[in-house]
């Protein structure tokens, strides 16, 4: 590799544990648990980062771009120490997710694809988290699904992170 390394050992032997899961020629199917990898140690995905996976995995860095940008989970700019990602498709809507919405807008004094000012929260819309019965839905990080998400509820989870 003549790339300059952007990603700890670490990371890369966590990478390289995906790869495994694959036939030797099809490495690129690891591109999804490569970028996620990638953002858990950097943070969000920069163009030097996904040029890097890009590279690591044998692929063009626009089929990198490509997912990453389509993806909701994938950050590429920084986003805040908390990113809350609150679904608002129909059955999350229908059980509340616009007025969830609408509160964390207001308590956190952001919009949509904002951060708060001192870098605390970003706040995302995303699409179904596949926990409709659930409704309304938020990821925490990506990592944490929150159900049933009242404003009583997300007064606390702020409370919590704070």
């Amino acid at each position: 590799m003549n790339a300059p390394m952007v990603l700890s050992p670490e990371a890369l032997a966590t990478i390289d544990q995906a790869i495994a899961k694959y036939p030797p020629d099809q490495r690129q199917s690891a591109v999804m648990a490569a970028l996620t990898i990638a953002q858990d140690e950097k943070g969000w995905l920069s163009a030097e980062t996904m040029d890097f996976v890009a590279q690591y995995l044998g692929m063009p860095p626009i089929a990198v771009y490509e997912v990453a940008s389509f993806y909701t989970l994938y950050d590429l700019k920084p986003s805040g120490k908390y990113k809350i990602t609150i679904c608002t498709n129909l059955p999350c809507a229908l059980q509340g997710a616009n007025v969830a919405s609408e509160h964390l807008k207001r308590k956190l004094g952001i919009g949509f694809n904002e951060t708060t000012g001192d870098g605390m929260f970003t706040l995302k819309e995303g699409e179904c988290f596949g926990a409709c019965g659930d409704a309304p839905v938020l990821l925490l990080n990506n990592k944490r699904m929150c159900c049933a998400m009242t404003p009583d509820k997300l007064d606390d989870l702020l409370r919590e992170l704070k």
